[in-house]
């Protein structure tokens, strides 16, 4: 059994989309240390847009971009994910198909923020419990049930404090690309929440400011599908 963070980010601010810069490996160099001292076994690069193409010394680097669609953010992971994408310009479709071209992952990041992604018909591998919100788990739960696919843990970390909050157990006999994307279609994951007061006290934080901002959902059903309103989550988080 392998731990990884599939939903991680090399600079501390938004901007500069679509293309690296210089920060980047410094990045992620800090995202190595802090995965390294929480236990992790390997974390995914998955900046807005771009593939940064960088590997760290201590864990394993497992490829990834989470890509900006028409309708909210999907994260692609594997061997060959794309090296960038224009922000916007492509829908959930394509993206999925663009995937299974390169033998990736796609997994529907934070589904409970600015996103639509959720009620798209269309063959995810995976949906993710996101670290900065684990409250809406019973929410995820419930489209992982709904459309019979895996749960996966990322924490979304824009800051290397944040890596590790939210993770994935992925029961696999090595650790490679391959193997984690093996995995998750395998339903062979499983998404756990870190207990560390820090994580905690940061994912509180972003519940007032992303309620501030108003981009935060409760969801309501009919038979099958989810509506968007305009709170947060209230189901616990698991444990470590």
């Amino acid at each position: 059994m392998f731990t990884l963070d599939l939903h991680t980010h090399s600079r501390f601010f938004h901007g500069f989309e679509s293309r690296p810069t210089a920060f980047d490996p410094v990045g992620a160099r800090l995202i190595d240390a802090v995965a390294r001292g929480h236990g992790l076994d390997g974390v995914a690069l998955t900046n807005h847009d771009y593939n940064p193409d960088l590997s760290f010394d201590g864990i394993v680097t497992i490829p990834g971009i989470e890509i900006s669609t028409t309708q909210g953010h999907v994260l692609v992971i594997g061997a060959d994910p794309p090296t960038a994408t224009d922000p916007g310009a492509m829908t959930p479709e394509a993206v999925i198909d663009l995937a299974a071209e390169r033998d990736c992952a796609t997994i529907i990041a934070h589904p409970f923020r600015d996103s639509t992604v959720r009620g798209v018909d269309a063959p995810f591998d995976a949906v993710e419990l996101n670290g900065k919100h684990p409250r809406n788990r019973a929410f995820v739960e419930r489209i992982a049930r709904e459309r019979e696919i895996p749960i996966v843990g990322g924490s979304d970390a824009h800051y290397p404090v944040e890596v590790g909050r939210a993770y994935t157990a992925v029961d696999a006999d090595e650790l490679t690309p391959a193997s984690v994307v093996a995995a998750i279609r395998d339903g062979r994951v499983e998404a756990r929440i870190s207990e560390w007061p820090p994580h905690d006290l940061l994912r509180r934080v972003y519940r007032r400011l992303h309620r501030s901002k108003g981009v935060l959902e409760t969801p309501t059903w009919d038979s099958e599908h989810t509506d968007r309103t305009a709170s947060d989550g209230t189901s616990g988080p698991n444990s470590r």
